[in-house]
């Protein structure tokens, strides 16, 4: 699929992504290096913390987020690039052997006012994991060029 530009976009689109299962080793490697904290790092800590059991850390989930968004079908003219995220929130925790996917909806597609060969398109993406459980819903601002001659494929 060739990449897409502003005009390729429509508020309500729904993209979606594959899938990455989350292991063990991935979850302590990521925490050790990030956010060396004991529920992310050893077994016998996380049984004793407000979640029960080892669990990722909710910034390994935003970049496992990232991941899938690349790989996935939101394929702009030049890349993912971010001009920030409104909100992130992780409602639920993910655990060794969770299987994610992200589905991401086009919320609003605006004209930037200072650069007219883009726009800005905020996306919400709501990252699942594989009983379809929400572990990470955010909005984020892309800046998405302008297809040269503004006329949609």
């Amino acid at each position: 699929m060739p990449p897409m530009y502003l005009e390729d976009l429509t508020v309500g689109q729904v993209f979606r992504s594959g899938t990455m299962e989350v292991g063990v080793e991935r979850i302590k490697s990521f925490a050790a290096e990030f956010d060396p904290q004991p529920f992310h790092l050893d077994e016998e800590a996380a049984s004793e913390s407000l979640f029960g059991r080892l669990v990722a850390s909710g910034w390994q989930t935003a970049a496992i987020t990232m991941r899938l968004l690349v790989d996935g079908e939101l394929k702009v003219a030049g890349g993912l690039i971010g001009l920030g995220v409104e909100s992130i929130r992780w409602p639920r925790p993910v655990y060794p052997g969770d299987v994610l996917r992200v589905e991401s909806e086009v919320v609003e597609i605006r004209l930037s006012q200072s650069n007219p060969d883009r726009g800005i398109v905020r996306v919400r993406s709501t990252t699942f994991n594989q009983d379809d459980q929400p572990v990470m819903i955010q909005t984020a601002s892309l800046v998405v060029p302008r297809r040269p001659g503004g006329q949609p494929r």
